[in-house]
């Protein structure tokens, strides 16, 4: 790419050129990715800022909150309240949503975030991130609740994710495709470093925590195991498995290379459909994914059509390579 276009260009273009985008969401992503670059340089701190180890309290979830885990969500909020263009958010991290006070201006978007995704890798240096939703307020009615953000993820108008490794990463989608910016930390901006991201429709390569095995249900378990026996099994090649145990890590290698993620049900906790947040993580994830040309699962029906019930939702998740997301599906429909 000989010219560098920067995130704040290639937004405006798909505002002002292909119409893809109002202005209020062009200007909400900015602040958005702004916020990433603060929570970015936070996590590059890591001891030296002071910021890594439990912040001794827990989430919604009954999960324990690392120090950047409240640093991010704070950051996240405190660009966003003022600007103008949203009605409220919602966080992993909060029992309820975050309606934007009143002594600012309340426009129409609500954003849906994961603050810092994959916090258990925090203090051993392995790569995190800050997963995003916008969603459009409902018409009608009065001020914001809950429910209004209990929308299917078809309905998302934005998403994308930020992963903070060895370079910091965006990856973004409007609904026209799936575009990723580096950050370059000299300028202090986003530049464009690729456009129409595409997901290989097969692949010889699944993420999965093999250590929760005994406990999935028998089509994960068979989807693996003709996995791992290789070119003289059934699938007749070899795969390669990896697991960060972070979803933005996971999920951006499969959007740079191919592969599948999943997270499904598993029978330790048989009452909860799956881990993973529909909200903050899988409807993202799942849109993104779509975009590139993948599939997007529960195992029965597709991410994306899941009408949630509820703010912290959980769901299995099953995405990447179209043909093997359809195979695991296959694999559902035959019990």
């Amino acid at each position: 790419m000989t010219q560098k276009i920067s995130l704040t260009r290639y937004l405006v273009e798909q505002q002002r050129i292909d119409g893809l985008i109002p202005s209020q969401l062009r200007l909400l992503l900015e602040v958005v990715a702004r916020a990433c670059k603060s929570i970015s340089q936070a996590v590059n701190k890591g001891a030296l800022g002071g910021v890594l180890g439990s912040a001794e309290s827990e989430n919604v979830q009954g999960e324990i909150q690392k120090k950047l885990d409240i640093i991010a969500n704070e950051v996240l909020i405190e660009a966003n309240e003022w600007g103008g263009h949203l009605a409220a958010m919602a966080s992993e991290e909060m029992d309820g949503i975050y309606v934007v006070p009143n002594r600012y201006p309340q426009g129409e978007y609500l954003l849906l975030f994961d603050p810092l995704d994959g916090s258990s890798n925090i203090d051993v240096n392995v790569s995190i991130g800050t997963i995003f939703s916008v969603l459009t307020k409902p018409e009608g009615g009065g001020g914001v609740e809950a429910k209004d953000f209990l929308q299917t993820g078809s309905k998302q108008v934005a998403a994308g994710y930020c992963i903070y490794g060895p370079q910091t990463t965006l990856v973004l989608t409007v609904g026209d495709g799936v575009a990723m910016f580096t950050l370059d930390r000299e300028q202090g901006s986003f530049v464009l470093t690729q456009e129409k991201m595409r997901v290989p429709a097969d692949t010889q390569e699944f993420a999965i925590n093999m250590s929760n095995m005994r406990h999935w249900a028998a089509p994960v378990k068979r989807y693996v195991d003709e996995c791992l026996q290789g070119k003289d099994g059934p699938r007749g090649k070899d795969f390669n498995m990896r697991w960060i145990a972070s979803m933005v890590a996971d999920v951006h290698r499969i959007l740079t290379r191919g592969g599948v993620f999943m997270y499904p049900w598993d029978a330790r906790e048989p009452h909860k459909p799956g881990k993973l947040r529909l909200m903050y993580e899988a409807n993202p994830m799942g849109w993104l994914i779509e975009q590139a040309g993948g599939a997007a699962s529960n195992g029965q029906q597709r991410i994306l059509d899941i009408v949630p019930s509820q703010l912290h939702e959980r769901v299995s998740v099953i995405l990447g390579s179209k043909n093997e997301v359809e195979r695991i599906n296959n694999y559902h429909r035959q019990i």
